[in-house]
């Protein structure tokens, strides 16, 4: 595969993964069965890989080089590179913008058809991003807080001190938003209308860290870093207990899900490879 492969997102509308590689620094394009279809150069290494929507395309932040890359999955090429703010970190899609968490500089970066449009401050360490229910969220690292975003009026429409050490954010076709407290060993799902609130809070020792949701089966996918281990949760069951809980390759760091299939794929940051995880059944 290549070495340090980091972040990965699965496309059901083209059968395509994509896998962020560090070095050199690409992004390989994988079809269902696994195999390599094209490597494209990118200007540094990239962090957490996100679609702008469903056929792409790929939402490319790389870190040291203080851009985002947009990467068109039908052509297999760069479409823009913008640059954006220190050590961008996390991007998401929202109402024809892309909204970048620039890491070590405290701000949003909003992007627009190849252009920084506007910087939004008021972060100390922004990382894990997500579009949900029409709102942009952000997670604070270091405030241990999540902020909610209206995409097209750039206003802020609220924040919530949650967890120990938000790292990821995802969201689900419900509406609700999942967070990973990687050094409170624990993941919050919230909802974000009328006003952001905590419904539900699962411990989940083991330094849980990267996250995918399957939104079709309206499922939650976790890596336990810490213990080389996938946990799989049913985001509508009322227990907290995974229906699932698969041995991963070592330190699994990216986690994406095809919502076709339902099948997994886990990066292994220390062996450099992705592993691939047939959907498990499950009682009902």
């Amino acid at each position: 595969m290549g070495r340090s492969p980091e972040g990965l997102v699965a496309d059901a509308r083209t059968g395509l993964l994509a896998v962020g590689l560090c070095s050199p620094a690409r992004l390989a394009l994988l079809d269902a069965r696994g195999r390599v279809v094209a490597r494209i150069p990118l200007p540094g290494a990239p962090r957490h890989l996100a679609l702008a929507a469903p056929g792409g395309p790929v939402l490319v932040p790389a870190e040291h080089a203080r851009r985002l890359v947009e990467v068109s999955l039908t052509t297999r090429r760069v479409l823009r590179s913008t640059p954006v703010g220190p050590f961008p970190h996390d991007a998401t899609a929202a109402a024809g913008r892309v909204f970048v968490s620039d890491e070590l500089g405290g701000t949003v970066s909003v992007v627009r058809g190849g252009r920084r449009v506007r910087t939004l401050r008021g972060w100390v360490q922004p990382a894990g991003a997500a579009t949900v229910d029409g709102r942009v969220a952000i997670a604070d690292v270091r405030r241990n807080d999540v902020t909610l975003i209206a995409p097209r009026s750039l206003r802020r429409l609220g924040s919530l001190a949650v967890g120990a050490g938000l790292t990821h954010a995802a969201a689900d076709a419900a509406g609700r938003l999942v967070l990973v407290d990687t050094r409170g060993g624990a993941l919050w799902i919230l909802r974000v209308r009328p006003r952001l609130r905590v419904v539900r809070r699962i411990s989940l020792p083991g330094r849980p860290y990267a996250v995918a949701v399957d939104a079709r089966r309206d499922e939650l996918w976790v890596a336990l870093g810490a213990r080389n281990l996938l946990a799989g949760f049913a985001l509508a069951a009322r227990g907290d207990t995974p229906f699932a809980l698969l041995p991963t390759v070592r330190q699994p760091n990216s986690v994406a899900v095809d919502s076709r299939t339902g099948t997994v794929f886990v990066a292994g940051r220390t062996a450099g490879v992705v592993q691939i995880i047939a959907h498990p059944v499950r009682s009902r």
